[in-house]
């Protein structure tokens, strides 16, 4: 049996949806959530993964319940970041009137495995989970869970939206929520691990296969390599290597990196770090 899963990047096109500090929710909402499928795809077999939108374009609230409802979805996740200012922090919602006890449970799930990813790296406030009115959860057929991904609009959590571990930690709890609450299970799946370059932390990686990936860019340029795109290939110093595609990122294996840009690679088992030093 197929499971099917929607993941609906709130607003797009020309709704931005809340503005503030240089971002734009519809933006990092999309961020979340292409890196949420990809890490469901990647990790688990037995499951289909559909996005509402895949790109910067204006879907009407209600053709994405309709996407949900037509393709019989067993799950409906809609990702948004919060305004309205105060303290900020992270909330979920489901409906207020639902009386299927899946959908609590859902909620309760997701709310749970996002929270312990965020709040070790910084997030301190969690609003908890709550109940609202809100359309996409409403006109749904199945579970529905609206995510609040912190408040664009409060400086400390406008900060923590830019940077990649907060990001890959709001992913990582949606994918592992919707694991946990389907009872997936991966022989394969990729272990968290802490990356820093000069005894600085730049980003989180995945150690799988016997080898530990991480987002090129971010950790190439950290070393002072340029990075380059080729045929879907990452290129370092213009040298092609292994490629994964993480939501809109090029991951690449950190041991071939390093030996390109001539840096020094250990691991850290204690700490689940790999450290890279010119």
């Amino acid at each position: 049996m197929t499971i099917t899963i929607v993941l609906d990047p709130g607003h797009g096109g020309h709704d931005p949806g809340a503005v503030a500090k240089g971002l734009q929710e519809k933006d990092v909402a999309l961020q979340i959530s292409l890196a949420a499928a990809e890490r469901l795809k990647a990790k688990y077999e037995g499951i289909r993964v559909l996005l509402t939108r895949t790109a910067d374009v204006f879907v009407p609230l209600p053709e994405r319940t309709s996407i949900a409802n037509r393709e019989r979805a067993d799950a409906f996740v809609s990702v948004h970041c919060n305004a309205g200012g105060g303290a900020g922090g992270f909330e979920t919602y489901m409906y207020s009137r639902s009386a299927n006890p899946n959908t609590s449970e859902l909620q309760r799930v997701l709310h749970s495995e996002i929270w312990r990813r965020i709040n070790p790296i910084g997030v301190d406030r969690d609003r908890g989970p709550k109940k609202a009115d809100l359309y996409v959860c409403r006109e749904t057929n199945m579970p529905a869970v609206l995510i609040e991904c912190l408040f664009i609009d409060v400086p400390a959590d406008a900060e923590r939206l830019r940077r990649a571990d907060v990001l890959d930690a709001l992913a990582d709890g949606i994918a592992a929520g919707l694991a946990s609450y389907f009872g997936l299970t991966s022989d394969n799946q990729p272990v968290s691990v802490r990356i820093e370059v000069n005894g600085k932390y730049v980003a989180n990686g995945d150690a799988i296969d016997g080898r530990t990936w991480g987002p090129a860019r971010i950790v190439g340029e950290a070393l002072g390599a340029s990075i380059g795109w080729v045929d879907r290939t990452v290129t370092v110093n213009g040298v092609k290597l292994p490629t994964r595609l993480i939501g809109t990122a090029g991951w690449v294996p950190l041991r071939p990196l390093a030996d390109v840009v001539r840096a020094r690679i250990s691991w850290d088992g204690k700490s689940n770090t790999v450290k890279l030093k010119m």
